[in-house]
């Protein structure tokens, strides 16, 4: 049987020691600071977007992934022997797995996988490609089962404010949520591969934050106990720690764990976000 090996885009926000102990290669996505072009995870960093917001008053712009990009990843796997799986941002929010489907085309034994999500939603369909490929399934099984199993993920967040996202255009109904007046905090969720606002809370980020989980986990019996991620971007990691623990509160999880938001997602959420990202059962 060939080896299989997880790809994913940088936009999963895994740690690096998940990435390792789940043997997944990252492909990073661009950060265009001005004219200035970084690769998200490898030489920018959360504090350099945000100095360049402050001091241009602009956005950073994210790009896509090429075509060569991608062929420069999975090409030696291939010929190597080995057969890909890769997890891809949504396709309704970026051209990345557009473009890896074609370098996957012209290679064979790779299998492309629209996550229809991202950040660590993304993570959680690398980690379970990883516990499937070592279940001895093979490639286009995995694929199969990770394009039914992700419309089981239960994905959102909430925002200290929608700048980011209403800059960047990447949301539909932000425009006119934005032109509230009130200090209302928004969720998003992530819903058939595109982001929609759900709930408004109202309050400082603490309240917010207790306030949001207790709405996507208090009273529900479909919540799959196995793993779950809170991710966010730069925060006080008091609020972080109260969060977490009221997840744990919740529900008897097997895994909570807390991952930071990279480059590219905080380039359109902006500090003081925090989601709660899980599978349904």
């Amino acid at each position: 049987m060939s080896k299989i090996v997880i790809t994913c885009d940088s936009t999963a926000d895994l740690t690096n020691e998940l990435y390792a102990k789940y043997q997944a290669t990252v492909v990073p996505m661009g950060v265009n600071l001005g004219d200035d072009f970084r690769r998200d995870g490898l030489d920018i960093s959360i504090s350099d977007i945000f100095e360049y917001v402050s001091a241009s008053g602009q956005l950073p712009k994210t790009s896509a992934v090429s075509v060569g990009e991608y062929d420069d990843v999975f090409r030696p796997l291939v010929e190597q022997g080995c057969e890909v799986i890769h997890v891809s941002l949504s396709s309704s929010l970026s051209s990345s797995h557009q473009n890896a489907r074609l370098a996957a085309e012209e290679l064979g034994h790779v299998y492309v996988v629209d996550s229809k999500n991202l950040s660590t939603g993304i993570g959680h369909l690398v980690l379970l490609a990883r516990e499937l490929a070592d279940s001895d399934m093979t490639a286009p099984e995995i694929a199969a089962a990770l394009e039914e199993l992700r419309e089981k993920l239960d994905v959102s967040f909430v925002l200290q404010t929608l700048e980011y996202l209403h800059k960047g255009g990447r949301c539909s109904g932000v425009a006119a949520f934005g032109a509230n007046l009130m200090k209302l905090r928004p969720e998003i969720e992530v819903v058939g591969g595109k982001m929609q606002v759900g709930r408004k809370y109202r309050g400082n980020m603490e309240k917010t934050v207790l306030a949001y989980i207790r709405g996507r986990l208090e009273g529900r019996d479909d919540v799959d106990t196995h793993r779950i991620f809170v991710t966010h971007s730069p925060m006080d990691q008091a609020v972080v720690d109260k969060a977490i623990a009221l997840v744990k509160e919740l529900h008897p999880f097997e895994e909570v764990i807390e991952t930071s938001a990279g480059c590219t997602i905080c380039s359109h959420c902006g500090p003081n976000c925090l989601g709660v990202l899980f599978f349904r059962k």
